[in-house]
């Protein structure tokens, strides 16, 4: 149980239906169709759509409270068993419930935001974390500012460590859900372009980022990307834990190793030698963070190994699977900013033991102005020994047409059927096919075609 109805009126004093100890809510919503038995619907409303007109649906799936913006009336069928508190504005009362919720299971709060990698870091953390604690974290990408309150609203009661994604599009974002979190440490895992055409520079993007200190607790972390140039102004800050690949930082990565296109192994200066089921640096640099959180929730090095070893990612994340005739598939589809895409390119270039390496790719969004020369510099960093390259989208045409190796067997495709069809022939067991665009292009798609 998560709290009484008689704890809410303590917060939100204009009520009516029964107000008691003994009346627990379980669960809390802002979506008719996920209510259970005891659950508080929360109904917000949007451009498009009005939270409140769903309320007698969601009274009759279990819902036993709801918040009321008191400015609308209140439909006469709503029965009297059901506790109604009016506020001024639903989402601001989620919010304020949030952060009550959270200041009274009091656990440490980590926030997690960065450009890519922000949901596998997420994941890793949670992972390690629950090796000695008991730890709550976001569900799949709830990391806005309706996401996260609703995160830490059904955080259980006897939460110890609480993992937050912190996602954003442009200014003061970041500020609003640190000070909500209060977070015990702040993560910065990159600065990379995505938001570029809102926030116009990579500079915007790193002040952008900076935000989630607003809200640190007094005497909090900040964990960052410590080989970031944007970030060299912060080394010297006692309360800050330089990650990376450069021999200045706090942890310092060494002797990476891929031992199987699913293992990676590493060693981190002063802490020893890790195993982790992925592949790619920035991977590794991914649960380098982690470890940085681990080390300050004074976590044993086997339970960091152990968190790594059951590892389980949000889905479309460099997620491995195998599809018609044996072909290895990496699903890298959920988003994609230039730096990541030429990233996930890197990882497959440098997988061993297979015969042709495939990309298929598509349109990174929301780059605004600055789209076409970044999709060519994605073309610049496609080189044997990938073998094919097929692209989908306007902008992933640029990919195709400024690819320079002529070795690599490069076709544009308009139609996503013709671009299947062309793919048939390297569905074989020595070929890796990846597949990575923003998420609007849907390639999840394309993945399930040929699985």
């Amino acid at each position: 149980m998560l709290f009484s109805t008689w704890w809410l009126s303590t917060l939100f004093s204009n009520c009516m239906g029964e107000v008691s100890k003994n009346k627990m809510i379980k669960s809390v919503s802002i979506d008719s169709r996920t209510i259970e038995d005891q659950t508080l619907f929360i109904p917000l409303s949007g451009e498009n759509f009005d939270g409140h007109s769903f309320a007698e649906h969601a009274i009759q799936k279990g819902a036993i409270a709801l918040l009321w913006d008191e400015s609308l009336e209140l439909p006469p069928d709503i029965s009297d068993e059901v506790t109604v508190f009016f506020v001024k504005d639903t989402l601001v009362a989620l919010q304020q419930l949030a952060q009550a919720h959270r200041n009274v299971i009091d656990p440490f709060v980590i926030g997690i935001t960065g450009s890519n990698g922000k949901t596998t870091t997420k994941d890793i953390v949670t992972s390690i974390a629950q090796t000695t604690y008991k730890t709550y974290g976001t569900i799949g990408n709830f990391n806005n500012h309706i996401g996260l309150p609703l995160t830490m609203i059904n955080m259980p009661a006897n939460t110890e460590v609480l993992v937050l994604e912190m996602g954003m599009n442009n200014f003061g974002e970041i500020e609003q859900l640190s000070k909500l979190a209060q977070p015990d440490i702040g993560v910065i895992v990159n600065i990379g372009e995505s938001h570029i055409e809102f926030l116009k520079t990579r500079e915007g993007i790193a002040q952008a980022k900076l935000e989630i200190k607003e809200g640190l607790k007094e005497g909090g972390y900040l964990i960052i990307d410590g080989d970031e140039p944007l970030l060299q102004h912060l080394h010297d800050d006692q309360t800050t834990i330089t990650c990376g690949y450069a021999e200045n930082n706090d942890l310092v990565i060494k002797a990476v190793e891929q031992k199987a296109f699913d293992e990676t192994t590493f060693k981190l200066s002063s802490t020893g030698k890790y195993s982790l089921p992925l592949i790619g640096n920035y991977n590794i640099l991914n649960a380098t963070f982690a470890i940085a959180v681990a080390k300050r929730l004074n976590i044993k090095r086997k339970a960091i190994q152990e968190g790594l070893s059951h590892l389980q990612l949000t889905s479309m994340r460099m997620e491995l699977s195998y599809g018609k005739n044996g072909v290895t598939i990496i699903n890298d589809a959920y988003n994609a900013s230039p730096t990541s895409m030429k990233a996930a390119i890197d990882t497959v270039k440098k997988m061993p033991n297979f015969t042709n390496k495939v990309l298929v790719l598509g349109d990174i969004l929301e780059l605004g102005d600055f789209s076409e020369p970044f999709h060519r510099e994605v073309a610049r960093d496609i080189q044997s020994p990938i073998t094919a390259v097929l692209t989908y989208g306007k902008q992933a045409k640029i990919i195709a047409q400024n690819i320079t190796d002529e070795n690599i067997n490069t076709n544009y495709f308009d139609s996503t059927t013709e671009l299947i069809e062309q793919l048939q022939p390297y569905l074989q067991k020595d070929t890796v096919i990846l597949f990575k665009a923003s998420r609007g292009m849907q390639f999840e798609n394309l993945v399930k075609a040929i699985q």
